[in-house]
């Protein structure tokens, strides 16, 4: 069966994204989708917490465990503004979620920082798709990238 990614979930992620801005941080938003309802919503919060790992990615999977008490998190979808780093894919793997659908790509990330260039907002990042590390493990993991991407792209501006 080949997933079919809706609108209304990255734009969700998209208001999140406005709401970690909103607090001070990077504009990023996160959401988890298990059958066809938000099981969690997950705003970056690196800065507000001073805490490495509060990537929005990480927060609505950690959201999403502990509203359902499991850390598996199967027949679960992310939704994420821009393409996960290597740790948020990774933690995508090991709660055993189903797929990933992503706005930007991890290239434009990483172009917007280069003509961007800032001490406070750096936007760095670890230039691994995705794409390689699942390939690069037994789960079976599917990735969407570029869905609303234009959309998406605009939060790097929103700074």
């Amino acid at each position: 069966m080949e997933y079919r990614p809706e609108e209304k979930f990255m734009k969700e992620a998209i208001r999140m994204a406005y709401l970690a801005r909103g607090e001070g941080d990077y504009t990023i938003g996160a959401l988890t989708v298990k059958d066809g309802e938000i099981l969690s919503l997950g705003e970056n919060r690196v800065k507000v917490d001073n805490d490495p790992t509060a990537h929005s990615e990480i927060v609505a999977i950690r959201r999403a465990t502990q509203k359902v008490g499991s850390r598996h998190l199967e027949g679960t979808v992310l939704y994420t503004t821009h393409e996960p780093c290597p740790m948020c894919t990774s933690v995508a793997i090991w709660a055993k979620l189903d797929g990933i659908v992503s706005g930007t790509h991890i290239e434009d990330m990483d172009n917007y920082r280069k003509q961007n260039p800032s001490k406070e907002w750096l936007w760095r990042t670890i230039n691994i798709s995705p794409q390689y590390i699942v390939d690069h493990t037994e789960e079976e993991l599917f990735l969407i990238r570029g869905f609303l991407r234009e959309e998406c792209l605009k939060l790097f501006h929103s700074m």
